[in-house]
């Protein structure tokens, strides 16, 4: 009888770990030396969604299945809970912050259905007597810089601390960009990153406020560069030109060539 396949992950996992037969390396590992694994494989899953990957997404999402695995299985070695428990809490939770799939409440949409879900999780804050009652409480200082972002500033909006529209935000972020330019001019290496991180939070804010993930929205430049950039080196090699030795006005040449041609 075949094993299903969750058990059978959960099985290898335990292979690894055995202290007698298991592999060294992932013997030695704790939760602090996985966790940066477990952030770059979930960065890989949103890379492999961006690029439209089915195979490459499948791969992924089971590399970060397996990193969920490997931290339960250490804390099942301690004693403290197991994958199984893992898996009960979060169906526990689902259900108990969707009660109009599961319950007999009403949503009427999805505005709706966020408004009462940070309801929901400020309730159960409350139950476990974290003593932070704040609109901002429970958002994980550990989330990536533009996803925290956003997320501080639907909660503050969510108490109407928020701008009416896009337009005043390109008024804020010019005035940004003016402060950002007088502390390069005064050389404050503090000043400068602090107007900088300003400059970031209100270009985060106008993404939030016209819709755009601004994390997908880099993520989208960053992939559109690099493929530009290699369309660049390669029209180099076909020129016989290296790109060491070209000029910055030569390089922009050859980068608005490909520009034309790479979407």
């Amino acid at each position: 009888m075949k094993t299903e396949p969750i058990k059978r992950l959960i099985e290898v996992m335990a292979r690894l770990r055995d202290p007698e037969s298991g592999c060294p390396w992932d013997i030695e590992q704790d939760f602090r030396s996985i966790a940066p694994y477990t952030i770059e494989e979930a960065h890989e899953v949103a890379d492999a969604i961006e690029r439209g990957d089915m195979d490459d997404l499948k791969d992924e999402l089971g590399d970060l299945l397996f990193q969920v695995v490997f931290h339960a299985r250490m804390a099942e070695e301690q004693g403290s809970f197991d994958f199984d428990e893992v898996a009960e809490a979060v169906a526990d939770k689902l259900e108990r912050r969707h009660p109009h799939v599961f319950g007999d409440a009403e949503i009427a949409d999805a505005e709706t259905q966020t408004a009462n879900w940070e309801q929901i999780k400020a309730a159960e804050r409350a139950e476990q007597g974290s003593g932070d009652d704040s609109v901002l409480a429970g958002i994980s200082r550990g989330l990536p810089a533009l996803r925290r972002s956003v997320k501080l500033q639907k909660r503050a909006a969510r108490v109407g601390f928020d701008w009416p529209s896009p337009e005043p935000i390109f008024e804020k972020i010019d005035e940004e960009v003016n402060e950002l330019k007088s502390a390069m001019a005064e050389g404050d290496v503090d000043a400068i990153e602090d107007e900088l991180g300003d400059l970031l939070f209100a270009v985060t804010n106008l993404a939030r406020q016209i819709e755009v993930d601004p994390g997908g929205a880099l993520r989208r430049s960053n992939l559109k560069f690099e493929q530009r950039f290699r369309a660049m080196e390669r029209l180099a090699v076909e020129r016989g030109l290296d790109l060491e030795a070209l000029g910055l006005d030569e390089l922009e040449t050859l980068y608005q060539l490909v520009k034309a041609k790479v979407s």
